[in-house]
């Protein structure tokens, strides 16, 4: 990455720190963290890989800037090419440290490869800014709006539980991913791909298709219809890969 584009970004940049890591062995992965004040809150913009090959840098850089804010810290994930479980685990940590100070971790922008991460795993509206969708699962917008402008206070125990959910099911995926990656030869963005497709395919919860592959390993054969999509996903992955490597 060059150092103009390491130290692009709209405003008064306060910090900016480049992350290389590995994705599987296959290809480097960088994430810019990019920091800004705009008024009482923390400006933190990402570009690059959201994974855990920054997992310790990128944690140090968030709790720094939610030092350094007076109520917390707004989120840019518009440059984020790439987002998994472990990410989300990073940004989750950092939003229950600001809550612990009374401050609020919220989004700003968001990229379609971060935005399926978080679709996946229902973990949006813990990072929505307050009155605007920040409640729990058993809220209806709709029907808040049909009843009046004064919806219902969030749930905490609603969201304690959303929020155990989405760290815990974790494991799992990546424990699914390992599967993958040692089976196929993936790198490790590749099995997710893998996961992800194969969870649109068979309209299956994320975590629960992580789940299945995890037990077929310990006898349980997978259902046909995830078998058959799993293998045209790794083959999809794998055309890919390939066709990338000789575009001729």
């Amino acid at each position: 990455m060059s150092d103009a584009a390491a130290q692009s970004g709209a405003g008064e940049v306060h910090g900016c720190t480049a992350l290389a890591g590995s994705s599987g062995g296959q290809r480097p992965t960088w994430l810019t963290v990019r920091t800004s004040p705009d008024g009482d809150r923390m400006v933190v913009t990402l570009s690059g890989d959201l994974d855990l090959a920054a997992d310790q840098e990128l944690q140090q850089a968030l709790r720094s800037a939610l030092a350094r804010s007076e109520n917390g810290i707004e989120l840019d994930l518009g440059e984020v090419r790439f987002c998994d479980c472990s990410g989300l685990n990073i940004l989750l940590g950092i939003r229950q440290q600001a809550l612990g100070e009374s401050k609020t971790v919220t989004i700003r922008g968001i990229s379609p490869a971060a935005e399926r991460v978080f679709a996946l795993t229902g973990t949006m509206p813990l990072f929505a800014p307050d009155g605007d969708g920040n409640r729990g699962d058993g809220d209806d917008p709709a029907r808040a709006a049909a009843e009046g402008s004064d919806g219902p206070d969030p749930d905490p125990r609603v969201e304690v539980v959303q929020l155990r959910r989405a760290m815990q099911t974790r494991e799992v995926i990546d424990l699914a991913r390992g599967i993958l990656m040692a089976a196929f030869t993936l790198s490790s963005e590749e099995a997710w791909n893998v996961l992800v497709m194969t969870s649109q395919n068979t309209n299956t919860k994320l975590y629960r298709a992580a789940q299945q592959l995890v037990d077929s390993i310990q006898g349980d054969p997978l259902p046909e219809s995830v078998q058959n999509q799993l293998s045209a996903a790794v083959a999809h992955v794998a055309g890919s890969r390939a066709a990338a490597a000789d575009p001729e």
